[in-house]
């Protein structure tokens, strides 16, 4: 078979790993979506049970309370109409004291029954809503059961759909490389690019030029050193920037540099000239110096 014919048929076995790996995908995530929402209906009865049970605590209190309420509201009246019937002091000093306490103990029930009663609504409230609440998951719960069960089947189809294109494609190319290339697909999504001006189109990596040559010769499968892709050459389009004589392993810039900058480093580099050319003068202006002092000295 041709190089260019497995090139095409791994380009379409390309497009069907990449909708079979995504379509396993969702299959996968299916039950864990399904797993989530049931652990939020868990969390829901739980809460709803303990709010229930502090529900059902405030309403025994408030009940006591009012019992309470009640008998001390008993006692005091019983003792205001004993008053009527007093014929001695001792008597109504005890009568005094009994209205007295049932009237302290009214003031101190009444206040705590409204505490209470004021929690018991609020509690009632959040009951209802956590109830509420806890019915719209269980029904949310249910309809992803239902289309649990409906997406398991429709996923199942369209794997074996595509597993019979695949079988269809793959005889011809050597399973090492389409074990590789699967592996490749799950990672990126694309296991086979082209190869423009010595550039890999996967990493966008500039290739060495005689690896970049064996890829345009298309003798036999070759892989991207950088991103292990497969690579076919591809004629790069006009106007493109070829990146054959750049050094290799570098990421290829589509922005090309300005005339201003070239200008710069133009003007750098004389600059370092003229520098240099100065030091020598320096230099030789040093020396002439120190030969005179040395006649003089000699004289």
């Amino acid at each position: 078979m041709e190089m260019t014919e497995v090139y095409k048929k791994l380009q379409e076995l390309q497009k069907i790993l990449s909708e079979k790996y995504k379509i396993q995908a969702e299959k996968d995530e299916a039950p864990r979506t399904m797993e989530r929402q049931g652990e939020n209906v868990t969390r829901r009865k739980k809460e709803n049970n303990e709010i229930s049970e502090q529900y059902s605590v405030a309403r025994e209190k408030v009940a006591g309370l009012k019992r309470s309420l009640e008998e001390a509201i008993k006692s005091r009246e019983e003792g205001e109409k004993g008053m009527d019937n007093i014929s001695t002091n001792r008597e109504y000093e005890a009568l005094e004291k009994q209205i007295t306490e049932a009237t302290q103990r009214e003031t101190e029930f009444r206040k705590e029954l409204q505490v209470e009663e004021k929690n018991l609504a609020d509690l009632e409230e959040r009951l209802k809503f956590a109830e509420a609440d806890l019915k719209e998951q269980e029904e949310e719960f249910e309809k992803l059961r239902k289309e649990l069960d409906g997406n398991l089947k429709k996923y199942d189809k369209q794997l074996a759909d595509l597993e019979k294109k695949e079988n269809n494609v793959t005889p011809g190319i050597d399973q090492e490389i389409v074990y590789k290339f699967q592996r490749i697909i799950q990672r990126n999504s694309q296991g086979i690019v082209a190869v423009k001006n010595g550039v890999c189109d996967g990493c966008h990596m500039i290739l060495p030029a005689q690896f970049a040559n064996e890829v345009r010769a298309g003798d036999k499968i070759l892989f991207c050193p950088y991103c292990s892709r497969i690579l076919y050459y591809e004629e790069s389009e006009e106007g493109e920037e070829d990146y054959s004589m750049i050094s290799t392993g570098f990421l290829a810039d589509d922005d090309d540099d300005t005339d201003g900058s070239d200008d710069d480093d133009s003007t750098s580099d004389d600059e370092y000239r003229d520098d240099e050319d100065s030091d020598s003068e320096n230099e030789d202006d040093e020396n002439e110096d120190e030969d005179e002092d040395s006649d003089e000295s000699e004289e």
